[in-house]
C-alpha cells in the first residue's frame, strides 16, 4: 500500500515547490519540483529526517553542494542551491528527465561494446573533471549515473564526496568515526574497506572497473548472501574476467577491467583521466564487428520488472548508498579470516552427519605436513623469483619524459621513447605507454612510451611567379591543401602565373591547411596605332582585346590616327579602353 508523502505538495523554503518522489535512496530522497522564482523544473534532493539530525551528514550534504558547484562539466549534474525548511535539508538540482543507468541494466542485462563505452566515456570524463579538481566521489554506481532521453550521461549524488587535499567528511578511508562503512557495498574499493587505509582518486577509478564489468556481464562481479560476504570478496577476489560471462566481450577489455579494479590501488589508472585514455586506445582497435557484437542471451534479464517508461523511477534490483555498521572484531576476521560461507551447503550438510570413526595413524598426516612445508617453500621462492623478474607498469600518462623516466626506474623498468606530433597532448608529455598501466611485464623488457612533439606545424612555401599548376604540386608536397582560388591583372606576373597566396609564404600552419591561390590574368601592350586609319586602328586594337573610343572629327573617315590613350607599347589589362584621337578636318 502507497503511503502519503507530507512533502509533496509543500514549498521548500518558500521556493521550492515538491511536486512529484521520483527516487529514494539510503540516505536521501529525491522530488521532482519547481523553482517558482525562475519558473524551471528542479530535482530536489531531500535528506531523511533520521539524519538530518546528524551533523556529521548534514555537514556532508552541505559539502557536495559546495564540491558540485566547483565542477562545470556537461557531464555533471548541476546543483543549484542549499538550504533547509525545518527538519527537511534539501538540495536544489538540475532535473534531468530520462532514467538511471540501473534502470537500463534491468530492461537490457549486458550491453555491446559499443554501448557500454558510449556510456561509460561521459562518465569519466566527468569524474576525471573531478579528480582534476581535487575531488572523489566515491559512490559510482548505475544508480547515480543517469542518462537523458536525447542519450546524454550525467553523473550524480557527490554525495560522499572528499577533498584529496583534506580530512572532511569521514575518516580517510570508507569509513566513518564509529566504525561504519559508507557507500555502496557493490561497489567499495578495498582501501575504503580497511580503515588504516587513505583512500584517493582511484577508489572512483576501482568502481568505474566495476560498472565496465556489470554493462558488459549484465551482473556484479562479488556477489554473497549478505553485505560481510561481498566485502570479503572485493579483499581477497580479484574481479574475474568479464569475458567468462560474455564472449563477446575481447582480451583488451579483459586487461581494462582486471587494471581498474586491481585490488592494490597502485595498479590502477592514476584517475580517470588516464583510464578514459586507456578505453579509448581500446575502442580504436576495435573493429565495428566486435563494438557492435551482442552479448548472449543468458546476459538478459528476466522479465520480472518490466519498465514502460522513461523517467528515473529506479527499479529493482536497487542496492542504495548505504551506513554499513560492522563490528570491528567482524571487520577483522573479513581481512583474514578463511571463507566458511563458501563452503557448499552440501558439503556442510555431510560434513556434519559423520560420525567419528576409528582411530587412524597420524603418520599420512606427517607426511602431509612435510609435503606442505616443502611446497610452501617452492612457491615462495617461486614468488620471489617472480618478484624479482616481474614487474606491473605504472601509470605514466600525462608526465614529463624526466617524470616517466623516474617513475619507470623506480618499478625496475626502462622507457624506450619515441616522440609524435599531437594537437591536444602539450609538447614534452606522454601520451601512451605500451604495455599499459597495471600490465604484469618482464623487467628486463622496455616500456614503449610515446611522447608529445606538440602541434605539428608546416611553413608556407613560396609559390610567387610559379605556374597554378606548380603551385599546387608544391603545397601537396608539403602536406597542405588548395584553397578557393582568384584572379587579378597584373602588369609583372605572366598571366596563369601566382600573384600570392594566403596564408602568405613563410606563415607556420597546421597539417591540411587550405592555401588560397591569387592567380594573374596577365597584361597585354597597346598596340601602336599611330597614322591608321580609324578602320584600321580599331581592328588592331580589337585584335589586341582592347576597346576603341574615338575623340576628334573625321567626317569622312579618311582622318588618321594622331593620338592614342594609352599610349603605345603600355602594358593594360584586355578590356581596356583606348581613346583615339583624330585631327580637325
Amino acid at each position: 500500500m502507497a503511503l502519503h508523502d507530507p512533502l509533496i505538495g509543500t514549498l521548500l523554503d518558500g521556493r521550492y515547490r515538491v511536486e512529484q518522489r521520483i527516487a529514494t535512496g539510503g540516505m536521501a530522497t529525491v522530488y521532482r519540483g519547481t523553482d517558482t522564482r525562475l519558473d524551471r523544473v528542479v530535482a530536489l534532493k531531500v535528506m531523511h529526517p533520521s539524519l538530518a539530525g546528524d551533523a556529521d551528514f548534514t555537514g556532508r550534504f552541505i559539502r557536495e553542494a559546495k564540491a558540485v558547484a566547483r565542477l562545470s562539466h556537461p557531464n555533471v549534474v548541476n546543483v543549484f542551491d542549499q538550504g533547509a525548511d525545518g527538519a527537511a535539508v534539501f538540495l536544489a538540482m538540475e532535473y534531468v528527465p530520462g532514467r538511471t543507468l540501473r534502470d537500463l541494466l534491468s530492461d537490457r542485462g549486458a550491453l555491446s561494446v559499443r554501448a557500454a563505452l558510449d556510456i561509460l566515456e561521459p562518465v569519466l570524463a566527468a569524474l576525471g573533471s573531478a579528480h582534476r579538481a581535487g575531488l572523489v566521489h566515491r559512490d559510482v554506481k548505475p544508480e547515480n549515473i543517469l542518462i537523458t532521453d536525447g542519450g546524454l550521461v550525467k553523473v550524480a549524488d557527490f554525495g560522499l564526496v572528499r577533498l584529496l587535499n583534506g580530512a572532511e567528511g569521514a575518516a580517510a578511508g570508507g569509513t566513518s568515526a564509529s566504525g561504519a562503512l559508507l557507500g555502496t557495498v557493490s561497489y567499495l574499493a578495498p582501501e575504503q574497506i580497511r580503515s588504516d587505509e587513505a583512500t584517493d582518486q582511484r577508489v572512483d577509478v576501482y568502481a568505474a572497473g566495476i560498472l565496465l564489468y556489470e554493462m558488459l556481464t549484465g551482473g556484479k562481479p562479488h556477489t554473497g548472501e549478505n553485505a560481510a560476504q561481498v566485502i570479503y570478496r572485493h579483499l581477497h577476489e580479484d574481479v574475474p574476467a568479464p569475458s567468462l560471462g560474455n564472449p563477446a566481450t575481447g582480451p583488451e577489455l579483459d586487461a581494462i577491467v582486471a587494471s581498474a579494479t586491481a585490488r592494490d590501488p597502485r595498479g590502477r589508472p592514476y584517475d580517470a583521466v588516464e583510464l578514459l585514455a586507456a578505453l579509448q586506445r581500446v575502442r580504436r582497435s576495435l573493429t565495428p564487428a566486435q563494438l557492435d557484437a551482442e552479448p548472449p542471451a543468458s546476459t538478459r534479464p528476466s522479465p520480472a520488472y518490466p519498465t514502460t517508461e522513461a523517467t528515473s523511477v529506479i527499479h529493482s534490483p536497487v542496492e542504495h548508498t548505504s551506513v554499513l555498521d560492522v563490528p570491528p572484531e567482524l571487520l577483522d576476521g573479513l581481512l583474514t579470516a578463511p571463507r566458511p560461507y563458501d563452503e557448499p551447503p552440501a558439503a556442510r550438510r555431510g560434513r556434519a552427519a559423520r560420525r567419528p570413526g576409528p582411530r587412524r595413524s597420524r603418520k599420512p598426516l606427517v607426511w602431509a605436513a612435510v609435503l606442505a612445508a616443502v611446497l610452501l617453500l617452492v612457491g615462495g621462492a617461486t614468488y620471489t623469483l617472480s618478484s624479482a623478474l616481474y614487474t606491473t607498469v605504472p601509470g605514466v600518462l600525462g608526465q614529463s619524459r624526466p617524470q616517466a623516466v623516474s617513475v619507470l626506474d623506480a618499478a625496475g623498468l626502462q622507457g624506450r621513447f619515441t616522440e609524435v606530433y599531437s594537437e591536444s597532448v602539450p609538447a614534452g608529455q606522454v601520451i601512451a605507454a605500451d604495455p599499459g598501466v597495471g600490465q604484469r611485464v618482464r623487467k628486463s623488457d622496455a616500456v614503449a612510451v610515446t611522447v608529445s612533439r606538440g602541434p605539428k606545424r608546416i611553413p608556407v612555401p613560396d609559390v610567387t611567379g610559379r605556374s597554378a599548376d606548380q603551385a599546387r604540386q608544391a603545397l601537396a608536397g608539403r602536406q597542405l591543401a588548395v584553397g578557393t582560388g582568384s584572379e587579378e591583372y597584373s602588369d609583372t606576373v605572366a598571366q596563369g602565373s601566382v600573384i600570392s597566396s594566403s596564408p602568405a609564404a613563410g606563415e607556420q600552419v597546421p597539417e591540411n591547411t587550405p592555401v588560397s591561390l591569387v592567380v594573374s590574368k596577365g597584361m597585354v601592350p597597346v598596340p601602336d596605332v599611330g597614322g591608321m586609319s580609324k578602320d584600321d586602328a580599331t581592328k588592331a586594337l580589337e585584335e589586341a582585346g582592347f576597346k576603341v573610343q574615338s575623340n576628334g572629327l573625321n567626317l569622312f573617315g579618311t582622318g588618321k590616327v594622331s593620338d592614342q590613350n594609352p599610349a603605345a607599347g603600355q602594358r593594360r589589362p584586355q578590356g581596356t579602353t583606348v581613346v583615339l584621337t583624330f585631327p580637325l578636318i
